[in-house]
């Protein structure tokens, strides 16, 4: 399973970064990031979790 987030539409609301932090964190600019893109086996249902409670839908996790 990979993870991508699409910054430009980032809003820096954090969920992703709280819901599922083996994949998702908070950058130094502020905008959210995916820095594992490989989604370890353990917290694909946190990626998709995360993916489902973004408020602008820019994560996918597939």
């Amino acid at each position: 399973m990979k993870a991508k987030l699409d910054r430009s539409g980032c809003i820096s609301c954090g969920l992703c970064a709280e819901t599922c932090p083996e994949v998702f964190r908070i950058a130094d600019d502020g905008v959210a990031e995916v820095y594992q893109e490989n989604v370890p086996k353990e917290s694909e249902d946190k990626a998709v979790e995360a993916q489902e409670g973004c408020p602008v839908s820019v994560i996918t996790v597939e």
